[in-house]
This record gives C-alpha cells, sequence and structure tokens, in this order.
C-alpha cells in the first residue's frame, strides 16, 4: 500500500485533520456522524466508504495510507491498550478485502 493512488483532493483528508485536532468534532462525530460528514464535500463513493468502514475503497480512491491508520483509531479506538488493538484489527480486514467493518 503506497503513494501511488493518493488522491490529495479527498475531502476525507480534511475531516481526519479536524477530527484529529478538534476533541469537540470527534465528539460530535461520535454521535452525529451524518451531521459532521455534511459539512465536508464529500464525494458520493467516499461518504458511502465512511459509513461503512471500508478502508480498502477509501484506499483505492486515494486516501494517504497514514491518515487511514490514524481514521481507523478515530473511529474504533484512540487509546493505547484495548481500543488501538480493535481499531487495527478492524483496519486490517478491510484491507483484507472483509468489506464493511462496521
Amino acid at each position: 500500500m503506497g503513494l501511488e493512488k493518493f488522491n490529495p483532493s479527498l475531502a476525507t483528508h480534511d475531516l481526519i485533520q479536524d477530527l484529529k485536532w478538534s476533541p469537540a468534532l470527534r465528539e460530535e462525530f461520535a454521535t452525529s456522524e451524518a451531521k459532521v460528514l455534511d459539512r465536508y464535500p464529500l464525494r458520493k463513493d467516499e461518504r458511502h466508504a465512511i459509513e461503512t468502514r471500508n478502508f480498502l475503497a477509501l484506499y483505492d480512491m486515494g486516501l494517504h495510507p497514514y491518515l487511514g491508520g490514524q481514521f481507523a483509531r478515530l473511529i474504533f479506538g484512540n487509546e493505547a491498550g484495548k481500543g488501538a488493538t480493535i481499531a487495527v484489527n478492524k483496519l486490517v480486514e478491510s484491507l483484507q478485502g472483509k468489506g464493511s467493518v462496521a
């Protein structure tokens, strides 16, 4: 998984960076994900991939690999320990083509 598909125009990159820097946005994303997603100019397939936790689809669209791992931790757990393990396992399942890992 390299940078050959990297597409810097994906709005998902901005979403992930904003989630990283804003605890309030992370809290809102956890409780009202659709409301947060509405604020970003996401492509239809991009939004669907986020909603279904399909990281493989996001990578195929051009998500930066580094940000994909961070996004998984933001969604499934950002703490060291159990939450981080769950996030990594979900990311790997998706990258193995197991579809939605929601």
